[in-house]
């Protein structure tokens, strides 16, 4: 079993930078690929950006703006959003999957507006 706990949401001004965090804990974290998800009102939810072992992946439109890494010491996996837009504006997820095992966080809400 993991728990997850996002962190590090708020109100940003467009051109602003903000840091997610993906707390984790119950379980060896470190084998988990993890994932943050977004989902804006009225749209589905997407996957933003993902790590598993050494690798990571990106949607096109946070390509060179967001950054994953992970922490394994901390359990922790963090998202830095830099040159955030007003449609970055969602509720962001942070998701962890091993085999058959999903998990997901109660969302960290981030608004982009002036």
């Amino acid at each position: 079993q993991v728990q997850l706990v996002e962190s590090g949401g708020g109100l940003v001004q467009p051109g602003g930078s903000l840091r997610l965090s993906c707390a984790a804990s119950g379980s060896i974290f470190s084998i988990y690929a993890v994932g943050w998800y977004r989902q804006a009102p009225g749209k589905q939810r997407e996957l933003v950006a993902g790590i598993s072992g050494g690798r990571t992946n990106y949607a096109d439109s946070v390509k060179g703006r967001f950054t994953i890494s992970r922490d394994n010491a901390k359990n922790t996996v963090y998202l830095q959003m830099n040159s955030l837009k007003p449609e970055d504006t969602a509720v962001y997820y942070c998701n962890a999957k091993y085999h058959s095992n999903n998990y997901w966080g109660q969302g960290t809400q981030v608004t982009v507006s002036s």
